[in-house]
């Protein structure tokens, strides 16, 4: 196993980053950083050029400035291209709404950790079989967990991230349904609180998210 999916694995809960420009990407890890999560996805905008490769520079911003004391990764990433942009901005996992065969193994041509979004079991299946490290159901809430117990019974080899609508009080929830772990986008980090720099809420929700995880493995 590699060191990064190790961590991934480890710290169950990633934040899912978006919204946030170059900019602002410092202050906004640093606040999730210091409420305990360490396991950072700065999101592409697939409907803008301009704001995916903004996207990129705060990828490398985050890398020179963090280093190993984070786990950094690329999210949204549709394309070949742009999983070997996120590569040299220094991602080293890459998150998909979908399951792209082309995407998935170019990740991991590329050596780096591949978290495909899916949905049904056959498309779970399918990422598993081209490669993927971890599959990323998405999206989670809308599926349910009775849903997730029902498609872990069988494929229980395939590590699951739940990933959409899960936020710091139904996370354990998801955890407890089989899921290795979750992904927090906008229930943590959002454009209105990126837009006040209110990294003061970054971090106390931040917080409460480490708090619940740590409370579940504790059990």
């Amino acid at each position: 196993m590699s060191a990064v999916l190790d961590a991934l694995l480890r710290a169950k809960v990633l934040s899912v980053i978006r919204d946030a420009s170059s900019d602002s990407i410092v202050s906004v890890a640093e606040a999730l950083v210091s409420g305990g999560i360490y396991c950072l996805e700065v999101t592409l905008d697939s409907a803008s050029e301009k704001n995916a490769e903004d996207a990129l520079k705060s990828v490398a911003i985050l890398n020179r400035e963090f280093g190993d004391s984070i786990t950094l990764g690329a999210g949204t990433v549709l394309t070949t291209e742009n999983v070997r942009k996120a590569a040299q901005a220094g991602a080293t996992y890459i998150v998909s709404p979908d399951a792209n065969e082309a995407v998935i193994k170019e990740t991991k041509r590329l050596g780096l950790v591949s978290l495909p979004g899916a949905m049904t079991p056959t498309e779970i299946m399918s990422a598993w079989e081209w490669g993927a490290d971890v599959v990323k159901l998405f999206p989670a809430s809308f599926l349910g967990l009775d849903y997730i117990k029902a498609i872990k019974a069988p494929i229980r080899h395939v590590p699951l991230f739940a990933v959409g609508g899960v936020n710091q009080h139904n996370a354990c929830d998801f955890l407890d349904a089989g899921c290795a772990g979750i992904g927090a986008g906008s229930n943590l980090v959002n454009k209105k609180l990126i837009d006040s720099k209110d990294y003061a809420t970054i971090r106390a929700i931040a917080v409460e998210y480490a708090a619940a995880i740590e409370k579940w493995s504790a059990k």
